[in-house]
């Protein structure tokens, strides 16, 4: 796995990963998300993929999945994350809280691998909620 990052200007650059997307980073926030955002991003994602992978696979009547991820920074520099929380809004037809649970702990404790790498030096946390599709 591979991507490459080039100075467009000013604080902006763009990262082309090795499939060829690419995506806008911005240190000022002016006109793309910095690097500490999309590092939540990726997170809230990553975790989101598993989530809803696995209650497709639970037969579960999922019609969106949402997830909130607000992060505290350490006050010094580098300000890295102390402390990062994953909540997921599942949205559907019936969908049982069991199997939500269950995917969010899978997702959490197993599968992805953005929050894996993460919690070897943050505080990680997570929770759901459960809203009826009409």
């Amino acid at each position: 796995m591979k991507s490459t990052v080039e100075w467009q200007q000013g604080m902006v650059f763009k990262a082309t990963s090795g499939t060829g997307h690419d995506v806008l980073l911005d240190g000022d926030k002016a006109v793309a998300g910095s690097p500490m955002e999309l590092v939540l991003a990726a997170a809230g994602a990553c975790s989101s993929v598993d989530v809803v992978s696995i209650l497709e696979k639970a037969r579960q009547q999922v019609t969106a999945c949402r997830c909130e991820v607000n992060g505290e920074r350490a006050d010094a520099v580098p300000a890295v994350f102390t402390k990062i929380h994953l909540h997921f809004v599942v949205t559907g037809k019936d969908v049982a809280e069991k199997h939500v649970e269950r995917a969010v702990q899978l997702s959490a404790e197993k599968y992805c691998s953005v929050a894996k790498m993460l919690e070897a030096a943050v505080e990680m946390s997570h929770s759901y909620s459960i809203e009826q599709a009409n």
